[in-house]
């Protein structure tokens, strides 16, 4: 059997949103290694990031969508991971961010959100994308306020995370 299928690229005024790729893995697998990836339930090891990033591609396979590796638009640098984030013990998709440190401040992870959430209303024709942020991590929190999110009902508890808020993003008519 032959499946035809091809993962889309986004382009913003300073982003390309790609596919990962081998050469991301160093810069993938330092921002996890940090504690700068405790908002995501991290420290973690060398392995188990290149194993994420396999899953990322595996869930554009499985799914249809899946997360992006945002980058400079000019020399490719990786700056993070965003897009719609849906492991199968998720209560639904979320728009999920990680930003590496050089890229942190400077508004990237807004900009690659917005495309998130556009490609989510436009291309996959949904009208509820949530992000589902830990209460201490305060950047997140700030950065769903900005995108307009509005925290609703009770958290989702993961076995592994804890407790998790539900932020959910505008409707696509209030954001036209």
């Amino acid at each position: 059997m032959t499946v035809d299928f091809r993962i889309p690229e986004i382009e913003t005024d300073r982003l390309r949103m790609r596919l990962p790729r081998m050469d991301d893995l160093p810069a993938h697998a330092a921002f996890r290694a940090s504690g700068r990836s405790k908002g995501v339930g991290g420290p973690y090891d060398y392995q188990s990031s290149f194993h994420h990033l396999a899953g990322i591609i595996g869930q554009w396979y499985l799914r249809g969508y899946s997360r992006w590796m945002v980058a400079d638009k000019v020399t490719d640098e990786p700056f993070g991971i965003v897009g719609v984030y849906h492991p199968e013990d998720w209560p639904e998709p979320e728009i999920g961010w990680s930003i590496y440190e050089t890229a942190e401040g400077k508004g990237i992870a807004q900009e690659a959100a917005l495309a998130t959430r556009n490609f989510v209303y436009d291309t996959l024709g949904w009208t509820r994308i949530v992000s589902l942020i830990m209460d201490d991590n305060h950047r997140s929190i700030r950065l769903a306020e900005r995108l307009g999110c509005r925290q609703e009902g009770e958290p989702f508890t993961h076995p592994d995370l804890g407790k998790l808020n539900v932020w959910v993003h505008p409707e696509p008519e209030a954001i036209q």
